[in-house]
C-alpha cells in the first residue's frame, strides 16, 4: 500500500489491527512493539507502519495529519538494523520513503513470520512477556496460553489429529460409529470404507493413532466424533453446547429474570442432531395450508437448512484448544450462536468458494455424510436460503481478540410492508437502499459495526465507513470506541422514531409471523433515492434566524454558496460566541452539507483553538455542540 492509501485508510477507519501511524522522530520501544506484534499474529498476513504521522489532539472525529521526518534513510537504517539485532530471529521488513503533502514519511510492511520462526521475542526481555501480539489496534504482551498457539502451529498436524493422552479405544462408542455408517449408506450406498471393519474406518477417518508404545489410541478428532459421553466429559469437560434462552433482546437485562440452559454432550452426529431438535422445538412457528391440503404445515421462523448449516459450521470451525463450550443463544428476535475459534478465512471473504479448515478430519466426516457443505459453500447456502425466505440477512462476526465466532439470525422479515413505513419516517434524509438495510439491522440489533455493514451491502470497507457516518451525522447512530472497535448504536432520534415499539418479542407459535413472507422491496428508489443536491430544512433555518440578533441574522442572510472560506468561518465564530450551535443546526443556517460544517469551518476553527466542544470527553456526542473560546457556557 501507499502512503496515501495508508493515510485515507486511518482518517477514515482509524488504526486497526493492519495499520497502525507513529509519529517517529527517532526510533523507540514502541514501533518495535508493534513490528513484534505485526510478525508474530497468526493468520493476520502482517501489517503496515505508517512513520511521519500524527493525530490531530483536537479533531472532531479520529483525523491523521502528516508531520514529516527529518532523516528517513537515518531512520530507516536504524529500524533494519534494530529488526535485525534486537529479536531473536531476524525480522525482515521492507521499507519505502514517500513524498506526502511535501513531507517525507516512511511506510514499513512487516510480513508475518514463518509458523516455525514463532514466537518473535525481544531477546533482553525472553519468553513470555517479551513477545507480543496484534489484537484489534493494541499491542499485546504473551501469555503462556499465547506460545502454546505459537508452538502448536509449528506443527504440520491439525490439533484433531493428535492423541488425547488418557483416551483409550475403550473410549469409543459402537452405537455412534454404527450412526456414522448409517449416515454414510444414506449419502453414498456404494462407499468403499462401508464394506471395512471399525478399526480400518477408524483409521482412514484419522479417528485412532498408533501411540510411542505402538498401540492403537484415539485422536480428538476419534474422541469428539465417536467418544462415549462419560469420555468427553473426562477429557473435554467443556466441550459441550449450551443451549440458553434469554426473555427480551439483551442478554440478561434484568438480574431478577433468569434464563433456561440446557446442557448437550454427545458424539458430534448425535449432538448436531440433538441441538437442531432443540432449536427447532423453541422457534417460533409459522403455518400454511396448502391448496387441497386438509392439514396445516408448521413452519420455523428460520429455515431448517440454515439451522442445520449453522450448528455444522459451529461445531465443525470452533477451536478444540479452547475450554469454551459452543452456545447457542435464543433471544425474543433471533436465534444467535457463539463458538470459540476465529474464522481462519477473512470476513472479507465468507462466502466465496474454499474453506480453511481448522479441524480437517471432523470436517471430511461431516462431508463424507453431507452434514457439511462441499467446498466452502455453507455461508452462502445460509445468506440465499434466508433471502429466499424474505428474511433479515444473517450476520457473521469474526472476533480475533476474543477468539470468537459470532453468527446471528433474525426472525424478522426484512423490508416488508411495516419496515417500508418504518423506514417512511426518515424520508427526508434521502437514504440510500443500503443505508435504508443498516437502519432496519441497526433496530434488530441495538448495534452495527463496519465489518457488518459490509456483509449487509457488499460494499468495501471505505465506502461502509462514509455511509456510517453518514447516519451519524443524520443523527440516527451515536459512534462508540475508536479504530477497529469502532461501532455504531442507535441515537434516542431513532429510539423516538419507533425503534422499541416495532417488532414486539416473539411468544406463541403464530407472533408476528406471517404463512407467506412479503416480498423485498421491489422499487426502492421511490422511497430511498439519493437526489444530487441536499436538502435543507427551511423551516427551521427561519426558526433559528427569528433567534438570532437583527445584525447577526443580517450576516447570515448575506452569506451565499460562494463566499470564501474564511468569511464563512468567521461568521460560524460569530455564531459560537453568540451561543453554542450543533453541527445540523449550522449546516440548516448556512445551507451547506454537514461534512462541509465540520471539515472547512468547525475543525480549523478547533486547531486554531477558537472553538471548543460542550462535551469534549465524547467527542462523537450525537448532541456535541461548539461554542467560541471565553465564550458563555
Amino acid at each position: 500500500m501507499t502512503a496515501l492509501e495508508l493515510l485515507e485508510s486511518l482518517n477514515l477507519l482509524d488504526e486497526n489491527e493492519h495499520i497502525e501511524a507513529k509519529r517517529a522522530s527517532e526510533i523507540g520501544k514502541s514501533i518495535l512493539e508493534t513490528i513484534c506484534a505485526f510478525a508474530n499474529e497468526p493468520g493476520l498476513g502482517g501489517g503496515w507502519l505508517l512513520l511521519g504521522v500524527v493525530r490531530e489532539e483536537q479533531a472532531l472525529f479520529p483525523a491523521y495529519e502528516v508531520e514529516g521526518i527529518d532523516q528517513p534513510e537515518k531512520l530507516s537504517t536504524e529500524i533494519v538494523t534494530q529488526c535485525r539485532n534486537t529479536f531473536n530471529q531476524p525480522v525482515r521488513v521492507e521499507i519505502t520513503t514517500e513524498t506526502v503533502h511535501g513531507k517525507a514519511v516512511l511506510v514499513v510492511h512487516v510480513p508475518e513470520a514463518q509458523p516455525q520462526d514463532k514466537p518473535i521475542f525481544f531477546k533482553a526481555q525472553g519468553l513470555p512477556k517479551g513477545a507480543l501480539r496484534r489484537i484489534s489496534s493494541t499491542d499485546q504482551h504473551c501469555t503462556d496460553e499465547d506460545l502454546a498457539v505459537f508452538y502448536q502451529g509449528r506443527q504440520t498436524e491439525s490439533f484433531d489429529a493428535t492423541l488425547v493422552a488418557d483416551a483409550t479405544l475403550d473410549d469409543l462408542q459402537p452405537e455412534a460409529i454404527a450412526d456414522y455408517r448409517q449416515s454414510r449408506a444414506e449419502a453414498n450406498p456404494d462407499a468403499e470404507e462401508l464394506r471395512w471393519s471399525d478399526e480400518d474406518l477408524l483409521q482412514s477417518l484419522g479417528c485412532i493413532r498408533r501411540n510411542p508404545q505402538a498401540a492403537w489410541q484415539p485422536t480428538v478428532a476419534g474422541l469428539m466424533l465417536f467418544g462415549k459421553p462419560v469420555a468427553l466429559r473426562r477429557c473435554f469437560p467443556m466441550m459441550r453446547v449450551d443451549y440458553i434462552r434469554v426473555p427480551g433482546r439483551e442478554w440478561v437485562p434484568h438480574p431478577d429474570r433468569r434464563f433456561d440452559t440446557i446442557d448437550l454432550r454427545d458424539p458430534l452426529l448425535r449432538l448436531i442432531r440433538r441441538a437442531q431438535a432443540a432449536i427447532l422445538d423453541d422457534l417460533p412457528k409459522g403455518f400454511a395450508l396448502d391448496e387441497g391440503d386438509l392439514q396445516r404445515r408448521d413452519t420455523p421462523a428460520i429455515p431448517l437448512r440454515v439451522i442445520r448449516e449453522a450448528l455444522v459450521n459451529a461445531l465443525m470451525h470452533r477451536s478444540y484448544r479452547s475450554h469454551s463450550p459452543v452456545q447457542i443463544i435464543r433471544y425474543a428476535n433471533r436465534l444467535e450462536i457463539r463458538n470459540p475459534g476465529f474464522s481462519l478465512k477473512p470476513q472479507d471473504h465468507l462466502g466465496e468458494p474454499g474453506s480453511q479448515l481448522r479441524n480437517p478430519k471432523i470436517a471430511a466426516a461431516l462431508y463424507d455424510t453431507r452434514l457439511a457443505e462441499p467446498k466452502g459453500s455453507g455461508i452462502r447456502v445460509m445468506r440465499e436460503s434466508m433471502e429466499q425466505a424474505g428474511l433479515t440477512p444473517p450476520l457473521f462476526e469474526s472476533d480475533r481478540g476474543n477468539d470468537q465466532f459470532v453468527a446471528r439470525y433474525f426472525f424478522h422479515h426484512f423490508l416488508g410492508a411495516e419496515d417500508l413505513a418504518w423506514l417512511a419516517q426518515f424520508k427526508d434524509l434521502h437514504l440510500s437502499e443500503d443505508e435504508a438495510k443498516a437502519l432496519i439491522v441497526v433496530r434488530e440489533a441495538g448495534a452495527l459495526n463496519n465489518g457488518t455493514y459490509r456483509e449487509l451491502t457488499k460494499v468495501d470497507t471505505l465506502t461502509a465507513s462514509q455511509s456510517m457516518r453518514r447516519l451519524r451525522d443524520a443523527g440516527l447512530l451515536a459512534q462508540k470506541g475508536r479504530g477497529s472497535a469502532t461501532y455504531y448504536v442507535p441515537t434516542e432520534r431513532l429510539v423516538d422514531k419507533g425503534l422499541s415499539s416495532n417488532s414486539p418479542p416473539l411468544s406463541s407459535e403464530s407472533d408476528g409471523l406471517l404463512s407467506k413472507p412479503p416480498g423485498l422491496i421491489s422499487n426502492p428508489a421511490s422511497l430511498l433515492s439519493n437526489p444530487p443536491e441536499p436538502v435543507f430544512d427551511e423551516a427551521r433555518r427561519r426558526e433559528l434566524l427569528n433567534g438570532l440578533p437583527g445584525e447577526l441574522a443580517a450576516k447570515v442572510g448575506a452569506i451565499g454558496q460562494r463566499h470564501p472560506p474564511e468569511d464563512v468561518r468567521a461568521l460560524v465564530l460569530s455564531l459560537c460566541q453568540f451561543r453554542p450551535w450543533r453541527t445540523e443546526e449550522l449546516s440548516d443556517l448556512l445551507r451547506r452539507r454537514p461534512e462541509t460544517i465540520r471539515q472547512h469551518y468547525l475543525r480549523p476553527l478547533m486547531r486554531e483553538g477558537r472553538l471548543t466542544m460542550t462535551n469534549p470527553q465524547e467527542p462523537n456526542d450525537p448532541q456535541q455542540a461548539y461554542r467560541a473560546v471565553g465564550a458563555r457556557p
